[in-house]
């Protein structure tokens, strides 16, 4: 039986291996540009030590934990593309198959954006600029949680701003704490209409993550003839003194009498919790 040349080549055809054909998926790279970048930028901020000037230590492990995973999920995705950029025209075109509410090259270009902005920047920590928007406090937020009692630090100059600041939440009357040894350590911040020879000893307030920042402080009498010169706003000082009782904002409080004022680099964690 002679067979049509027609039925020869359908048979050759039938007969013939499948070849794989290879695309660069450029969009499923994309994705894992975007995971890895953003892993890159989390794990720049927990290795660098800059983590802290944006979240609480308490919830330092959200982000290493997301550090961590991403890096997983970037090798994952990977590796799955390796496999797939192999496989047969048909079964690439089956496997494309959802929606999304952003074209996916949009949504990946937004993540890739935002993790390159996060690698560039380099945080800082708050200082007087911040505190005139928000405002210098000298009692604790409600975000925080009110001490139902407060056993005071063994030795007075043991205290930090924010011990003192809780003290005086629970006992404001500023004559008790008159002649108490005092050393805290803050950046300097000058408020508005105060004397000239007075400022702020501050440090912000940290509750969850940046955002909820809020500055407190404890008044400081500077040397005579001193001032911004000297003492610069944003600088940092460690100031050892002792209490006394001064009038300022129209309200009696306490403030420092120092006997020495020191000017400090600052502090790997300048925040208070």
């Amino acid at each position: 039986m002679v067979r049509s040349p027609r039925s020869q080549s359908a048979n050759a055809e039938a007969n013939r291996p499948n070849k794989r054909s290879f695309r660069l998926p450029w969009r499923d790279l994309f994705d894992v540009l975007a995971l890895g970048t953003w892993s890159a930028m989390l794990f720049r901020y927990w290795f660098g030590g800059k983590l802290l000037l944006l979240l609480h230590p308490d919830y330092a492990w959200l982000s290493n934990t997301a550090a961590v995973l991403l890096a997983i999920l970037a090798v994952h995705r990977l590796l799955g593309i390796i496999r797939s950029a192999t496989r047969l025209p048909e079964r690439n075109q089956q496997a494309e198959g959802h929606v999304t509410l952003l074209p996916r090259n949009i949504s990946s270009l937004i993540l890739l954006a935002v993790a390159v902005f996060g690698l560039i920047y380099t945080p800082r920590a708050f200082a007087s600029q911040t505190a005139t928007q928000r405002g210098i406090a000298d009692t604790l937020t409600l975000t925080r949680a009110q001490p139902q009692r407060f056993a005071s630090a063994a030795d007075p100059e043991d205290r930090t701003v924010i011990d003192w600041i809780r003290l005086l939440n629970v006992y404001p009357e500023p004559d008790a704490y008159t002649d108490e040894p005092v050393a805290v350590e803050g950046f300097v911040f000058y408020p508005e209409g105060w004397p000239e020879d007075y400022v702020m000893v501050s440090r912000f307030v940290l509750t969850c993550c940046a955002a909820d920042a809020y500055p407190v402080g404890l008044p400081l009498q500077l040397p005579a003839g001193s001032g911004k010169t000297q003492y610069p706003a944003d600088s940092w000082l460690a100031v050892t003194g002792t209490m006394m009782t001064k009038t300022l904002d129209d309200r009696r409080q306490v403030a420092i009498a120092p006997t020495e004022i020191r000017q400090i680099e600052e502090p790997k964690n300048p925040y208070e919790y």
